[in-house]
């Protein structure tokens, strides 16, 4: 696939910038990279999934940080035609150029599966819990973000339970995340968690915020 994306210089250090200087960029802002990869996204629906995932493996090697987006997004777009075998494929590039856009990016495609196949969730969920690597462990821990009533409470305990006393910001952050949005669904049950964890201020100020008002 010949794909480029157009960016503006002005754009370029700014976005270089917020993202603390870790990663070159065209200087693409989202709602312009959306526009420009729209056909591509389109048109992916068409492509077979062995090819799909060389283009995605492929995009997310090129050095600027829009391209890794993009990937993301074709990832997303075609998730419910891969096999459990296809996207434990796409797993690697988690850890690779990894930061808290992508990462956090990547942990929604994973999620859209285990919701659409949720036989596969326990399997999907062993892909990050307790991995080596800290990104896929936060992984873990925001796996069920947006899961409400199928949330599966055992399966968060677990998660942050195995890095309660991490000094990670990362993972802390985490943390107080998927506590604070499950408190929005069960606020019982995360205010008793709250009680009988010894938490960080970090992850107990974010759990809590909602439960304070």
């Amino acid at each position: 696939m010949e794909f480029e994306l157009i960016g503006q210089e002005a754009n370029r250090e700014p976005m270089e910038r917020y993202m603390k200087n870790k990663f070159p960029f065209l200087g693409v802002k989202s709602p312009d990279r959306k526009l420009q990869e729209r056909e591509v996204l389109k048109e992916s629906r068409n492509w077979d999934t062995a090819n799909l995932i060389l283009e995605i493996q492929a995009l997310y090697q090129k050095p600027e940080r829009e391209y890794q987006y993009v990937a993301i997004d074709l990832a997303q777009r075609n998730y419910q035609r891969f096999s459990l075998a296809e996207l434990n494929a796409l797993l690697v590039l988690v850890d690779q150029k990894a930061w808290w856009d992508t990462v956090d990016s990547w942990r929604k495609v994973f999620a859209s599966y285990a919701i659409k196949f949720p036989e596969h969730k326990l399997a999907i969920f062993s892909w990050f819990f307790q991995n080596e690597s800290m990104w896929l462990r936060r992984i873990s821990i925001i796996f069920q973000l947006t899961e409400k009533e199928t949330l599966d409470t055992e399966m968060l305990t677990k998660a942050i339970e195995a890095d309660q006393f991490t000094n990670e910001f990362f993972l802390q952050k985490a943390i107080g995340w998927a506590l604070r949005n499950y408190s929005k669904v069960n606020p019982g049950w995360v205010g008793d968690f709250i009680a009988t964890h010894q938490l960080s201020n970090l992850a107990q100020r974010e759990a809590s915020k909602y439960l304070d008002n």
